[in-house]
């Protein structure tokens, strides 16, 4: 499966891509939504892990135009923003699922199978 990791933590970023790796993913990193933005209109993925707080653009933006361009790739938000008007607006954009920080890589990669094995 090839994930697309945008999130401007590299720390955070590098933790999760090797969890992601680890269970034979291949991961591409973004650390800004224009980035992503970039990435995503020009590259195949089947995953995207998205944070919302992205500088040059933000995650629901990065989301927005990503549906608008009609693709069906799938999408976790990873984010601190925990309100439930950001999960619903999350959701409604397109997210496939939602999970706030601080969160642990065995929950992530639990979210990640059951995702795969609905595609």
């Amino acid at each position: 499966m090839r994930i697309l990791i945008v999130e401007d933590d590299a720390m955070l970023a590098e933790a999760v891509a090797a969890a992601m790796r680890q269970s034979a993913h291949v991961v591409s990193h973004a650390a800004s939504g224009d980035e992503a933005d970039l990435a995503l209109s020009t590259r195949e993925f089947d995953l995207v892990l998205l944070d919302l707080g992205l500088p040059r653009m933000d995650g629901f933006e990065v989301l927005r135009r990503l549906r608008q361009r009609r693709s069906t790739v799938l999408v976790i938000i990873l984010t601190a923003r925990d309100s439930p008007g950001d999960r619903v607006k999350g959701l409604d954009l397109g997210a496939d699922d939602y999970l706030v920080k601080p969160f642990q890589l065995a929950e992530l990669e639990a979210r990640v199978r059951a995702l795969i094995r609905r595609a």
